[in-house]
Formats: structure tokens, sequence, C-alpha cells
């Protein structure tokens, strides 16, 4: 367990900074039984401010129950109460933490993607509220055995990680973020304007049309920790090929070497040396789910460790990351899917990127 000190300041910062949390606001707290410390330390200070907070703590092993046991009807099944909830509230805070990363591995990938499909329209609604500014989300990683197994780290290793990660052992983290939310609009301020990326590497060829598009600075607003910024690409415009080296977790099942070739803007060849058969499941989940719906940077040069958790990979300092299916409306993204896939690439070594033929960037950082 982390200490109170840590505990409470980490619950200030996502209240105050990420969230902005105002009176009679009604706030959504959702996590596992794991998660609960962070939870009661954001239930009191979402109290503090005069708001409303909403509990979905439920048990990590649920999940992998209703895969298994869940009819046709039930997988399918979205109640008025779920839409409701994206209706009406204010902002909502995701906490993860579980036993078993690997629950759902030999869950039929098809029962996923139907589940997938069904909360396509909760998922749009979702983002096109926040694109309005009507719902602030984020989403952040409680430390537990399990994502400490899988990041190779002892437990205590891996709170350190997260600690430094979200700079909560600085005096001031909230100063912190807002300094990475100035330099990351410098980066900004270069890419604006720019009509096509083209990214070459080790592993990597490709061209991004981004014309017309706008550049997201996420720093801490949405994910915790954060460091990255964002757009969405020209849905019919995505050439080449990438490899995407580092192994992650997508939905209780680990996916290794994924290949993709795009080709006007689709995946037309795909493989993966691990979960293939996943992989292919979620690219015929929708007709958006073989589109980028985002293409990111990731400049938090505070995570260096891969940690199979995406959460803290596609910020990793010198990477860069994409989505398959569903983009984000601010960005100028009009890519629906009932799939969100993040995929990291690493640059850190041979990587550059040609901003409309000029090379702007060159071994994980912008020159």
């Amino acid at each position: 367990m982390m200490d109170e000190d840590m505990l409470a300041r980490w619950a200030r910062v996502l209240v105050e900074y990420s969230l902005r949390i105002g009176a009679g606001q009604m706030v959504r707290i959702a996590g596992t039984e794991l998660a609960a410390p962070l939870i009661r330390a954001v239930y009191l200070e979402v109290l503090r401010k005069g708001a409303h907070p909403f509990t979905r703590v439920t048990l990590d092993a649920l999940e992998e129950i209703f895969f298994r046991h869940a009819s046709d009807d039930q997988i399918t099944f979205i109640s008025e109460l779920d839409r409701l909830e994206v209706e009406r509230m204010d902002a909502t805070l995701s906490i993860d933490g579980r036993w078993n990363t690997r629950a759902l591995t030999s869950v039929d990938p098809k029962r996923i993607s139907r589940r997938g499909e069904a909360r396509r329209p909760l998922q749009q609604r979702a983002l096109q509220r926040s694109a309005e500014g009507a719902l602030r989300w984020c989403v952040t990683q409680y430390p537990s055995h399990a994502e400490a197994q899988e990041a190779e780290m002892s437990l205590e290793e891996y709170r350190d990680f997260v600690a430094h990660a979200c700079a909560l052992d600085r005096e001031d983290p909230v100063a912190w973020w807002e300094s990475v939310a100035r330099e990351q609009a410098r980066v900004i301020a270069r890419l604006s304007g720019v009509k096509t990326l083209r990214i070459i590497g080790p592993d990597i060829d490709l061209t991004v049309a981004l014309e017309g598009r706008t550049w997201i600075n996420a720093a801490g607003e949405y994910n915790f920790p954060d460091g990255e910024i964002f757009t969405g690409p020209i849905e019919s415009a995505t050439d080449g090929h990438v490899r995407f080296t580092f192994p992650v977790i997508f939905r209780g099942r680990e996916v290794q070497d994924v290949r993709l070739v795009f080709r006007e803007g689709r995946v037309v060849e795909a493989e993966a040396a691990k979960g293939a058969e996943l992989l292919h499941a979620m690219l015929d989940l929708d007709a958006g789910a073989r589109t980028l719906g985002e293409f990111a940077f990731g400049l938090n040069y505070g995570i260096q460790r891969h940690s199979r958790n995406v959460l803290f990979d596609e910020k990793i300092g010198g990477t860069v990351h994409m989505a398959l299916g569903a983009g984000y409306p601010e960005t100028g993204s009009r890519n629906v899917s009932g799939l969100h896939w993040d995929l990291i690439c690493d640059l850190r070594r041979g990587g550059e990127v040609l901003a409309d033929g000029t090379l702007i960037y060159r071994d994980g950082r912008f020159v």
C-alpha cells in the first residue's frame, strides 16, 4: 500500500488539476477493490470540493465470469443506467488495478469484440461530450502485484515507478505537470500546419496525413501519468508499414510483435507473433477498426522502462503510438469504431520523422 501522504497528494492532483472538480458536479469514481486506498482518498477529496461522488467499485474476477458465462443477449445488452451515466456525469475517473492481468487469455476473442461493438454508441457519446467540454475524464493506475509482475519489478519498485512517472515524488506535482504542458505546447506549435509526417526507422516507414487536424496537449488531464501530444490522422491517407515491438496486454490477453501494412488509410495486412487471433478479431470488429483514430508522440522522458501497461508505455519519451479504431472528435478525427487500441513503436535507436519532407525528429527527440 502507498503511504497516506502520497495517496492524499495523488487524490488532490486528480481532483484539482486533472478533472478540475467544482461544487455541485457529479463525479464517477470507478475501480477494482485493489484500488480501494486511492478510491477512498479521491472520494474524500471530491466531497471537500462540494461535488457529488458516485462510485463503481467492482471485483476483479467479475469480467472473467461475465465473458465465460454470459449469453449472447447478455454480451450485447447495454442498460439504461449505463446510458444515463454517460449523459449525466460531469467527470469520470477510472482507477485500474488487477489481481490478474491475463484473466481473459482463454476467452473467445469474438465474444470480447461483440461486447466492444455493443458498447460503441456509449463510447462515441462519451467522446462527443468530452470534445464539447461537457465531460472530463481521467485514467490512472494503482500499483498492484499483477502489474508489477508484468513490468518485471517488485511491488516496491513498481510503486516507485508509478510515483515517479506521475511526478508524485516531487514537492509540487501540479507545478510539474503545468511545466510539461508548456513544453508540449512548444512542440505543438512546431507541428501546427504540417500536412504530412513520414516516420522512418528500423521497423517503420509510414506516412500519415494531418492537414486540417488539431494536436492535443495531454499533460495529466486525460491520463495520469501523461506526457504526450496526439491528433487524428486523415482517415484515407495512411500508407506504409510498421512493426510494434513492445508486447501489450489488451483486454486481458498478451499480443506480441504486431506488424501492420496500411494502404489508403486501412490495414490491408496484419500479423502478430502471439495473439494473432485477437488481433484479427479486433480488426474485423467494425468498419472503423482498420483505420487509425490517433497518432501521438510519447514525451514523458521520466518513463524509459517498458512495463506492458499502455498507460505508461505509450508515454515513453522517444516513442510514437497509434490507435486503431475510434478517434477523438476534438482532433478532427471522423473515425468511428468500438475499438481504440494503442500500439507503440520505439524510435530511440535510428528513428526519424520528416514533416512535409523536413527532418524534425531523430533518435527519440525533436531536433
